[in-house]
């Protein structure tokens, strides 16, 4: 399918570009060039084999050429990471990086069966401000695709990388990327039977790791707010559940509330104003909602069963749960309100940890089986169930602001001496595809993927 070149749109500035200290400007070719792009990558077919793409160095003077370097690698590895792309070896490039900018020799490019072609820029302004230009080209086609320029402070300049890796994958692909985001995870360490579990955060690509908490108090299930700079998470004060908001940004804890019969952590509701938990009383988990303006609470279910893993639909009109009021663990959904209850999972084993895709068109959950754990997908209404992977234990899927990707820890069997058992981080995209382990410090568990920082 082809669709109009960047080139031809208009480019409007975000709240994300201002939040960021960045300028963008479009890049036009004067050149005259076809008015329709061929390339294409159909992410909707399964498997499908990586695109050659030739990312050249950014060019740039002095500090800038490591800047520039530095872009370009990690523009790479992120499209790499992907599953989509094949970075080609630099070592193989013909045409040198100076050259590029004057006209792009698409023969050469062609010859190391490059499809698209990327290259850019590093300058200093007078300002302080870096300028960072990348253009995309269709080898083939002859075409640009798309060129930006950004101008912002260079500590920015991971963020701009990550950026222009979201701007080249849905150039070509026609999906959102997901690159410019961070995730959010317990991390482990320590003997299995006196386990430490800190709170910490990193990018998607595990850069700019830090812990937020210090181990002292055990911390569990964190989520992000809508606007990815808050974290709702929970833990233990004297022994008792209490639910904190975590800032970002400030570093500020503020605490929601105790919450003395707490079964499941809470989640944001996708407007970020109230959050969603199961709490136990009188011998059974229900649902309540939280308004965190007003902190009332309303109970939602009202059943003898265990209720529990509440999540709202992206648009907050239906929650997802998990109950076993048919006699064992199952998916219902139920509108915002607590009405209309229905089944949804019907397979054999048992279901748990529903998460609804930010695209609203899957539901990606954990299943218990006599042969083992699995992470899997269906649609809201309980067809197409599929497995994406399985193991001896894999919990806790969090979805890819895009609704492409997955991710979830897995834990290693121990020996009868508690040795082993260690838990990783790991990525899935939504065919059961390249699958790939998350690098952490420590051990990682229970991870949350965030939007788009803003």
């Amino acid at each position: 399918m082809s669709v109009l070149p960047d080139r031809a749109r208009p480019w409007m500035p975000t709240r994300r570009d201002a939040l960021l200290g960045l300028t963008v400007a479009p890049l036009l070719w004067s050149a005259s060039t076809p008015a329709w792009g061929e390339l294409r990558i159909d992410i909707t077919r399964g498997k499908v084999e990586p695109m050659p793409i030739a990312i050249v160095p950014f060019t740039g003077g002095g500090e800038q050429a490591r800047v520039g370097n530095d872009i370009s690698a990690v523009v790479s590895a992120d499209l790499e990471r992907s599953g989509l792309f094949r970075p080609l070896d630099p070592k193989s490039f013909i045409q040198q990086a100076d050259q590029i900018r004057l006209q792009p020799r698409f023969e050469d490019w062609k010859l190391i069966n490059a499809q698209a072609l990327v290259h850019g820029s590093v300058e200093a302004q007078s300002d302080g401000r870096l300028k960072v230009e990348f253009r995309l080209w269709d080898v083939y086609a002859g075409q640009q695709m798309t060129g930006l320029a950004y101008f912002t402070i260079p500590n920015n300049w991971r963020r701009v990388a990550h950026i222009i890796a979201d701007a080249i994958y849905k150039r070509i692909t026609g999906e959102d990327g997901y690159f410019d985001t961070r995730v959010v995870y317990i991390a482990e360490s320590g003997p299995l039977n006196r386990r430490v579990k800190r709170l910490a955060i990193m990018d998607q690509d595990g850069a700019n790791h830090r812990f937020l908490t210090d181990g002292r108090v055990l911390v569990l299930t964190p989520r992000f707010s809508p606007t990815a700079q808050e974290i709702t998470y929970l833990s233990y004060f004297r022994d008792q559940p209490r639910v904190y908001l975590f800032n970002i940004d400030t570093g500020q804890q503020e605490v929601v509330g105790d919450f003395p019969g707490m079964t499941f952590a809470p989640r944001f509701s996708p407007d970020g104003k109230r959050v969603i938990m199961s709490l136990s009383a009188e011998g059974n988990s229900q649902i309540y909602a939280l308004d965190l303006r007003t902190r009332a609470v309303k109970r939602l279910t009202n059943h003898a069963s265990i209720n529990t893993s509440p999540c709202y639909s992206p648009d907050s009109n239906q929650i997802c749960f998990n109950s076993d009021r048919s006699g064992g663990q199952q998916l219902y959904t139920m509108d915002s309100e607590g009405g209309g209850v229905k089944r949804i999972s019907f397979g054999q084993g048992r279901y748990a940890t529903p998460v609804w895709s930010p695209r609203g068109d899957l539901l990606a959950f954990t299943k218990f089986t006599a042969s083992g754990f699995a992470i899997g997908v269906m649609r809201p209404d309980g067809s197409g169930e599929r497995i994406l992977t399985e193991s001896f234990l894999v919990e806790g899927p969090t979805w890819a602001p895009n609704g492409r990707v997955l991710m979830y820890f897995r834990q290693q069997p121990s020996d009868d001496q508690g040795r082993g058992g260690s838990v990783k981080l790991f990525s899935i995209d939504l065919t059961g595809f390249n699958e790939r382990e998350i690098i952490t410090p420590v051990d990682g568990s229970d991870p949350a993927w965030s939007p788009l920082i803003p």
